[in-house]
């Protein structure tokens, strides 16, 4: 599990799946900044893994601080899917 800190919006929500890096991530949940007095496009803070870090998540069975963190361009990041259901 780690922090995805996108700048732009590529058009995903919670539930989304994106490949990064050549790695295909979930996107568990996603915070959005900078609509009003931010930096000059919005970035999206997502926390992402692999699908079975879910119940981890969910169950908040990490340490949000201690996260490795990821930064991309929204034009880097592929949207397999845009949003959906988490739970399997």
């Amino acid at each position: 599990m780690k922090q995805l800190i996108i700048h732009g919006d590529p058009g995903i929500r919670k539930g989304a799946i994106v490949e990064h890096d050549g790695e295909e991530l979930v996107c568990f949940g996603i915070n959005r900044n900078g609509e009003w007095h931010g930096p000059e496009e919005v970035q999206l803070w997502c926390t992402v893994g692999d699908q079975s870090e879910y119940e981890d998540y969910e169950k908040r069975n990490f340490i949000p601080h201690f996260l490795d963190v990821d930064r991309a361009d929204a034009e880097e990041i592929e949207v397999v899917r845009e949003n959906g259901d988490l739970a399997m």
